[in-house]
């Protein structure tokens, strides 16, 4: 062999072993900050923190930038009829408790979500499924009522349909809690001490390219500003949110330009928006809610609130997620259009009075939001103080999140902020919600004339085979709801990071409620 193919190949080797380094496992722990507690990460229920339900149990179809992948799942086959999914499974995959992950486990797990129907009714795909049987040891059939199109999707969602070792099931189920947290995924849960530190070590069975990170702590910080201290203070080294629940905007902009940290943010992944109850007796009336509509002013909120990193939305869904670019209604920022209509509809404003009133009945309105989030806060107030300007009173009501939930579970608001639930979500499951009580969008849409047809509308492009008629059955939905005006959107939200310098490879997944632990590393000369 020549000198010169000697060097070369030194070189190679040398290399090689450099991508081997970076990539190779450490001993280094990351210490994250949140404001909330884990909970309890039961992946069949709600109550936990999803970001931390992805990190311990997987799916058997993952989403990515690319689209759907296979994962627990390494193949499939779809019935021409589409109401059969044929699932082979990994042979190399086993629970963190030494259980196997085989289709028995997989039948116990969706059997188990299937059991608390009531709980998952939301979903569709719950609705759909009719039995799932076991091939044999790697191979599992789910079989479906109707063709549903999102299958694959939904089962990639970070939960309900994740897999627990079924020697967790509390007799026989998962609806009433579970004995341990035993997943398939590169962490295990190790240590948990409520709403004050969560542990996370790396999986070392992990079937998978192992974590780089040896562990990950989950550090409880309820107050934002104590958070950001210690994140500046070095105590740890990430913040990771979608929509102001751990830092406000003017925050991060600070720090943006501060320089000592560094800041990521996602693509647009989400839409947030006004519900207006068209079931409440002032915004029952559609031209109430379509002055609402042109009195806000978005662009305010997209420099004022969100410091230009979010664009305007001037429709629910962005126009590039499936199915939602068609005609729709769309409301410009009018004041002067906001009162003539407020005016034609008999909302007249007395002399010398600052309110609106209509047969001695105040234009008066309560606006429900929570308190903990930072962007909702001053999204409220700046809609309070736009609405000001053509006569409507706004009083805010921020409460505590379960308060706020309860409250958009009974309908018992005017007006309430919401963020649509992004990818993989939008729009079919998020339109599926739209059918369920204890959703928001159901308490704002549940006034409108044509509620029962909206829902049968959103039954039948679920299941519908037929590509066309399901693209005319979108198109037909958001253009009433336009017209309806139950929702002004306002503008397209990003995940968004700030981390130590030292931290490397943080981005994001396609879903804001995930953060991708398992990329991350230190570099050799930062921890």
């Amino acid at each position: 062999m020549s000198f010169r193919w000697v060097v070369v190949l030194f070189a190679l080797i040398c290399l090689s072993l450099t991508f081997r380094v970076a990539a190779a496992p450490t001993d280094q722990i990351l210490e994250y900050g949140s404001t909330k507690d884990i909970r309890d990460i039961n992946p069949h229920l709600y109550s936990g923190e999803m970001a931390a339900q992805n990190m311990v149990f997987e799916p058997l179809v993952l989403t990515t930038s690319q689209g759907l992948v296979p994962h627990l799942a390494k193949s499939w086959e779809i019935s021409p009829d589409g109401r059969t999914y044929t699932f082979h499974l990994r042979d190399d995959v086993t629970f963190t408790d030494g259980e196997p992950f085989d289709a028995q486990a997989v039948k116990k797990n969706i059997d188990a979500v299937i059991d608390n129907y009531e709980r998952h009714a939301w979903l569709e795909l719950v609705r759909q499924i009719d039995a799932v049987n076991v091939i044999d040891t790697h191979t599992v059939e789910l079989k479906l009522k109707n063709p549903y199109y999102p299958t694959l999707t939904e089962l990639s969602l970070t939960r309900p349909f994740r897999f627990i070792s079924p020697t967790a099931f509390i007799e026989g189920a998962t609806k009433n809690g579970v004995s341990s947290y035993a997943g398939t995924g590169p962490w295990v849960l190790k240590n948990h001490q409520r709403n004050q530190r969560a542990q996370f070590e790396r999986n070392p069975n992990y079937w998978g390219e192992s974590p780089a990170l040896a562990g990950v702590n989950w550090n409880v910080i309820p107050d934002r500003q104590t958070l950001l201290l210690a994140l500046q203070k070095g105590d740890i080294q990430l913040i990771f949110g979608a929509d102001g629940d751990m830092l406000s905007m003017d925050a991060f902009e600070a720090l943006q330009a501060d320089g000592k940290l560094r800041t990521k943010m996602s693509d647009p992944i989400a839409s947030r928006a006004i519900v207006l109850n068209s079931a409440r007796p002032v915004t029952s009336d559609v031209n109430v809610r379509r002055a609402l509509s042109h009195a806000v002013d978005k662009e305010g909120i997209a420099l004022g609130v969100m410091g230009g990193s979010e664009t305007v939305a001037q429709t629910l869904m962005a126009r590039n997620v499936p199915y939602s670019d068609v005609d729709q209604q769309e409301y410009d920022y009018d004041l002067e259009l906001a009162q003539q209509i407020l005016e034609d509809s008999g909302w007249v404003l007395p002399a010398g009075q600052t309110v609106r009133q209509k047969d001695g009945q105040l234009l008066s309105l309560v606006f429900s939001y929570n308190v903990a989030n930072a962007a909702e806060k001053d999204i409220a107030e700046l809609i309070q103080d736009d609405f000001k300007k053509i006569g409507v009173k706004v009083d805010l009501l921020g409460e505590e999140k379960q308060a706020y939930l309860d409250r958009q579970r009974t309908g018992d608001f005017d007006l309430q902020y919401s963020l649509s639930w992004g990818t993989p979500y939008d729009p079919a499951s998020f339109v599926s919600s739209f059918r369920i009580p204890a959703h928001a969008d159901y308490q704002g849409q549940k006034g409108l004339p044509n509620k029962v047809q909206l829902d049968a509308m959103i039954d039948e492009l679920l299941i519908t085979p037929d590509e066309e008629k399901r693209k005319a059955l979108y198109a037909e939905l958001f253009s009433t709801l336009a017209q309806e005006a139950v929702y002004i959107p306002l503008t397209y939200s990003r995940t968004k990071a700030i981390h130590q310098k030292a931290l490397e490879n943080v981005g994001f997944n396609p879903s804001q409620y995930e953060v991708p632990f398992e990329k991350m590393t230190f570099s050799a000369s930062g921890h």
